[in-house]
């Protein structure tokens, strides 16, 4: 029974995956620095790995999708000098099933193809996956055929945030839940933040998912995943399912191509 690891490497966080067969065993969320030394982030991994039942866990390969370019090369030196494996690591010549009819197939991110291959794998297609990160809301359209289509790309929830709270000194920081109310309409100052953040791209989701339902057709699977997700997802009915681990589980299916 193989033993793998998985690196998701994004702009905020990277998301580490420990799968022995098929049953994803462990996993992990660290802060990305870009600045972290292979040697830095192989005493972290060690740590890691002494937790949640991975303690003395060897692994016969690993796969790394990453949306940061400095760190490929970083967990490519972690997997080759710490780990002695070579990674697969997820990009152009590399297998992955999946055909991307998009202006510049190069631009599309690894995280993005894994969701797509996990999507399509898992849940047919078409289908229109949703990634809620922090720093964006991403929607990825696969056609009837199955093929990665293109995208549309928001500002992340925290990212708009952000943005509010910086140009509006008045306004309090909140925390990022909907108003206890649960009305649009809000009574002070922080449950009208609330319901213009969360209730706001409830609307931004439901608008872009009927938009591009037009052009992919009706019967396409809404699949959301992303750090964010449940604080979306947990106050509309158009999204059909969640996967928290959808970019992982993509990850290792390129793996096996590979293999």
């Amino acid at each position: 029974m193989a033993t793998i690891l998985l690196f998701d490497i994004g702009n905020t966080h990277i998301t580490l995956g420990a799968y022995q067969g098929d049953q994803l065993v462990s996993t992990w969320r660290i802060t990305t620095r870009v600045d972290g030394t292979a040697d830095e982030y192989a005493v972290m991994l060690r740590s890691l790995l002494k937790q949640k039942g991975a303690n003395g866990m060897t692994f016969d390969g690993c796969a790394i999708a990453s949306s940061v370019p400095p760190l490929a090369s970083t967990f490519h030196e972690l997997c080759q000098h710490h780990l002695h494996l070579e990674p697969i690591v997820v990009g152009p010549g590399v297998k992955t099933g999946m055909n991307i009819r998009t202006d510049s197939p190069r631009e599309v991110g690894a995280d993005r193809i894994s969701n797509a291959v996990a999507a399509k794998k898992l849940y047919g297609a078409p289908a229109i996956v949703i990634d809620f990160s922090t720093t964006a809301t991403i929607f990825d359209a696969l056609s009837a055929e199955g093929d990665y289509v293109g995208t549309a790309i928001a500002p992340g929830i925290s990212t708009a945030a952000d943005a509010l709270f910086s140009h509006a000194a008045q306004l309090p920081r909140v925390e990022f839940v909907a108003p206890a109310s649960k009305s649009p309409i809000g009574k002070n100052s922080i449950s009208a933040i609330q319901a213009g953040l969360v209730y706001g791209y409830v609307a931004l989701v439901e608008g872009m998912i009927t938009r591009v339902k037009k052009e992919l057709g009706a019967k396409a699977r809404v699949i959301a995943t992303g750090e964010m997700v449940h604080l979306i997802a947990d106050e509309t009915k158009v999204i059909d399912v969640v996967d928290e681990e959808l970019t992982l589980k993509g990850l290792k299916l390129i793996y096996e191509m590979n293999k």
